[in-house]
């Protein structure tokens, strides 16, 4: 009798951790498919499937006669690199880190190491498709001319005398073309503001030992300063209006904080059970001569 006891118990342990490893796949797909869906936007953007809009100019507009760069200061291989690379590694760690010292202290549930980091590491991720999504619908539809439009676009025969000038052709580049015409918002504003205040979100709720009192503050001081240099070269190498990459950043900051507070679990703490009410003592009666 004890041994089938002991039977159902193994058996009734094995249903359980069965069900939320079924149950963790079924969020990790879920949180896939979101960010697979968010996406979509971004890669009509990269693929060039759809053309910004066509804005005429001014003739004496100086904002969009600044000169052609050769090259960015960060460019967007470098951007997409550091901002997700870095950003990965330290979830993985910062889990791995997390799971090691709750399996330590002999927890239980214990959670998994691949289901703690997909978890952290897949809302990030949406978050990212959710932002260039945003960032690339704005560049299509608003189509707003880089500063170094004249210069990239090279027109012929302008007429002056009209005032706004609609109807023009461009001798440059037409790929080039296309992207001087996606000034409004800066994508490396708002991407990299987003994955380095993701990250330094992280860090606050992650590194909690004694020793980070001042290690922690240092390293998200630094990773905002990097956001904000990336926004700030992009109005130095002339590819950003200062308003674009303003607005860049807030979206970028608007989305980080979405994401780390409203869709991410890492600010969301189990709730202790409470504590066992004591029983009330008896108390003695006590008897008064009337």
């Amino acid at each position: 009798m004890e041994m089938f006891c002991i039977a159902c118990f193994v058996f009734f342990l094995e249903v359980v951790f069965e069900v939320r490893r079924v149950y963790l796949l079924i969020i990790t797909s879920c949180e896939y498919n979101r960010s697979r869906a968010v996406s979509v936007p971004f890669l009509i953007c990269e693929l060039g499937l759809v053309a910004p809009v066509h804005r005429g100019f001014f003739c004496d507009d100086t904002s969009i006669r600044y000169p052609r760069t050769k090259g960015d200061t960060v460019s967007d291989t470098v951007l997409i690199s550091v901002g997700i690379l870095v950003t990965t590694l330290a979830i993985v760690f910062g889990e791995c880190h997390r799971v090691s010292k709750q399996r330590g202290m002999n927890t239980c549930p214990r959670e998994g190491y691949l289901s703690a980091i997909y978890r952290q590491l897949l809302p990030f991720l949406f978050g990212s498709a959710l932002g260039q999504s945003l960032t690339n619908t704005a560049k299509l539809s608003a189509g707003r001319l880089r500063p170094n439009f004249l210069s990239v676009c090279q027109p012929e025969a302008l007429n002056c005398t009209t005032g706004y000038i609609e109807t023009y052709r461009c001798t440059g580049d037409p790929g080039a073309e296309a992207e001087a015409r996606k000034s409004f918002y800066s994508g490396h504003a708002s991407f990299s503001l987003y994955s380095m205040l993701y990250l330094t979100f992280y860090l606050q709720v992650r590194m909690t030992w004694r020793g980070a009192r001042l290690l922690r503050p240092l390293l998200q001081f630094v990773l905002i300063l990097l956001a904000l240099y990336t926004g700030f070269s992009r109005i130095s190498d002339y590819r950003h209006h200062p308003s674009d990459v303003a607005v860049g950043f807030i979206q970028g900051a608007l989305v980080a904080y979405l994401v780390a507070f409203h869709i991410s679990d890492m600010f969301k703490r189990k709730q202790a059970a409470p504590d066992p009410v004591a029983p009330p003592t008896d108390i003695p009666e006590t008897f008064t001569n009337c």
